[in-house]
């Protein structure tokens, strides 16, 4: 009976610290799980915020006044606008652009 009772006792221990170990690596898990929530949540907000300044910063009257104060653009006028002379681009006449007319195989021309 000291044998049987020696191994059930050794069985018995080798249970117990298995038991501790698979609950210490549940809560490790759990709190690494825990933390990777918290970070998703925190991404979520930044996303957010950042597809809110991106609509912000893309507006055209943010971007106008950007080109007034820190560009010191201002809006084309007619008096101030200059035309450029002396270029002039060839006119083609409307019958050179058609390729000519081939006559129809095996008929006749009149």
């Amino acid at each position: 009976m000291n044998r049987l009772t020696f191994f059930l006792l050794a069985a018995l221990l080798l249970c117990a610290l298995s038991l501790v170990s698979a609950q210490h690596q549940a809560r490790t898990l759990f709190v690494a799980l825990e933390r990777a929530q918290s970070e998703e949540k925190q991404l979520d907000i930044d996303w957010s915020r950042l597809q809110y300044q991106q609509s912000a910063l893309g507006k055209s009257a943010r971007i106008a006044d950007a080109a007034r104060t820190q560009l010191r653009m201002a809006p084309a006028l007619a008096g101030r606008t200059q035309y450029l002379q002396g270029v002039v681009l060839p006119n083609t006449p409307p019958d050179a652009e058609k390729p000519a007319e081939k006559p129809a195989a095996g008929g006749a021309a009149k």
